[in-house]
């Protein structure tokens, strides 16, 4: 059996970035769907890839194209036409979407070959006639190499788009961390002193994110502010903590915005993983909330 001071101060901390990770991961989506996000780096990224910045000849068909855009009214002259981008497409749509594009550049009919020659862009052209030429000028074989051309440039997209999620999720986290004055040095240092303040923390009560914020409104744990951080006196403003002690929160709740990098998924398998451990012993005795 294994139940310890150090198992209820680590499914303390735990369960309270589980928390916060679910939140900012909410938020995450929100801002990333109202924003357009995937859909702008998958437009960006089809542009790169077709040598068509400005959006006025390969890529604009594409998009305009029902197999690739079926939601558009393929009429797009620009990008800002575009009406609800569509944020993923597979390979497989692409390279059939580029292939119907093609047949209008075809100086005879199912002559892709002089289709891929009348492509202005020489750069394109280029890397296309080397594909149809691999592919031994075989219409199926040269899709084939299309697909895999653009499912290796949508992975580097991919990378991409993952690191501005990272600095949205360390941004996130961070203005959560102050607005509910989450300090990780403060957690901890309170939870050592009283461990049966983490004694109740089971990973069913982080569901969603939902739940994960009412948990952090209700809960035993050490987070919110015991003072306002300012009040206002008659000449003005004043700051109701320390220097030192501003630094060593704002250290805190930079630490707590670190570790929304690991994941929502990550913290509430562990939190499972401890609980279930701490299962294994008596559970502490619950105790009065101790103020921040």
């Amino acid at each position: 059996m294994f139940n310890s001071t150090v198992l209820e101060v680590a499914i303390g901390m735990i369960s309270c970035y589980c928390a916060v990770s679910l939140i900012v991961s909410s938020i995450n989506e929100g801002v990333s769907s109202m924003l357009q996000l995937r859909g702008k780096y998958l437009l960006q990224g089809i542009q790169k890839l077709l040598n068509d910045p400005d959006f006025n000849h390969m890529a604009q068909a594409v998009y305009n194209n029902a197999q690739f855009h079926p939601a558009g009214n393929g009429q797009a002259v620009n990008a800002k036409d575009l009406e609800s981008l569509p944020s993923y497409a597979s390979p497989r749509q692409f390279a059939t979407a580029l292939t119907d594009t093609l047949t209008t550049l075809q100086t005879l009919p199912g002559d892709m070959g002089s289709a891929i020659q009348n492509i202005p862009n020489p750069q394109l052209r280029q890397a296309l006639s080397s594909m149809y030429e691999r592919a031994g000028n075989d219409l199926s074989q040269f899709e084939a190499e299309v697909a895999y051309w653009f499912d290796q440039s949508m992975q580097r997209l991919a990378g991409a788009y993952k690191r501005t999620i990272q600095v949205w999720t360390v941004v996130f986290g961070l203005v959560l961390a102050m607005v509910f004055n989450i300090d990780t040095f403060h957690l901890f240092k309170v939870l050592w002193l009283h461990p049966t303040l983490a004694a109740n923390i089971s990973a069913d009560q982080f569901a969603n994110a939902q739940v994960a914020m009412d948990q952090l409104s209700v809960t035993s744990l050490p987070i919110g502010w015991e003072k306002p951080p300012f009040s206002w006196g008659a000449d003005g403003p004043h700051w109701n903590y320390g220097l030192s002690d501003f630094l060593l929160m704002a250290l805190g709740w930079g630490v707590t915005a670190l570790t929304t990098l690991f994941g929502a998924p990550f913290w509430f398998d562990l939190l499972q993983k401890a609980t279930h451990l701490r299962g294994a012993g008596n559970k502490p005795a619950s105790t009065p909330n101790t103020a921040s």
